[in-house]
């Protein structure tokens, strides 16, 4: 069956303005990440109060400078301040606070240096400001590259991944997910998105076995159903893509995700009756 017209520019724009799907930064990089061995308990306190009352967090975290004596002190004040400030999406301020946290951590702390460069990078990814955002993540590849902490290294990459592709260039993002996956294999975001890359490149057997490996890591996940009934489409296979788009439906009703299936199967229409045997 041939494409409606309607459905294929669609199909090869999934996610807002073609980028590649975007976690939110606190919930990823505050919540799931492991808590850092030197975190105070200062720091913890206010980094909870930060995701729940974010004004408040701002004026305990400017208290918290003004008296600061050590540069730690200073970093991590400016640190909580920034993730209140993502909360009503601050994210330029924010991005500003990371970065000045990460310039205030020793040297030797590499792996904390990379967790806050990599924050305010994705804070400028959000403030929609590429530039500043690659070379922050940049400067965080390399401070995670001396700290040997595999999995971060694979996260930078992947924000980098979107930076690029914001900046039009693609060939970049596929190196920057290539080397994400070599570092942790595991990470089915770091397949997911190369599978997207790989299809908007007109690289569907690469996209398919990519999004099998991710379908592998999360089986029920609505994105990874969404992106592969696109390649399925796209590659001909219309009963794949429809079987694929309907468990989206079903494990994630009422979703972004499950209404963009939704809109998909809704533009194929009913599905042809199979002929009697």
């Amino acid at each position: 069956m041939p494409f409606p017209t309607l459905l294929l520019p669609l199909l090869l724009q999934v996610g807002p303005s073609g980028a590649l799907p975007q976690a939110p930064l606190p919930d990823r990089h505050s919540r799931e990440a492991p808590t850092p061995a030197n975190r105070s308990t200062r720091l913890q306190d206010c980094l909870d109060i930060a995701m729940q009352r974010p004004a408040d967090a701002i004026e305990l975290a400017e208290d918290w400078l003004a008296e600061a004596k050590t540069m730690t002190g200073r970093a991590q004040a400016k640190q909580c301040k920034a993730l209140a400030l993502t909360r009503s999406d601050g994210w330029g301020e924010a991005a500003g606070l990371f970065l000045a946290a990460r310039d205030d951590t020793p040297a030797h702390e590499s792996g904390e240096r990379a967790r806050l460069g990599a924050l305010g990078g994705n804070a400028l990814i959000a403030s929609e400001d590429m530039t500043g955002a690659l070379a922050a993540l940049d400067t965080a590849r390399a401070d995670a590259n001396q700290s040997g902490d595999a999995k971060l290294g694979a996260a930078i990459q992947i924000d980098r991944a979107r930076a690029l592709v914001a900046l039009d260039r693609p060939g970049d993002a596929a190196a920057a997910l290539k080397e994400a996956r070599e570092l942790d294999p595991g990470s089915a975001q770091a397949w997911l998105l190369s599978a997207t890359l790989s299809r908007r490149m007109d690289k569907l057997t690469d996209a398919q076995a990519q999004i099998e490996r991710a379908a592998e890591l999360m089986p029920v996940d609505a994105q990874v159903g969404l992106e592969a009934g696109v390649i399925a489409m796209l590659s001909g296979r219309e009963p794949a893509a429809r079987k694929s788009w309907q468990s989206v439906i079903k494990v994630a009703p009422g979703s972004e995700a499950a209404k963009t299936a939704q809109g998909y199967l809704d533009q194929l229409g009913p599905e042809a009756a199979q002929p009697n045997p």
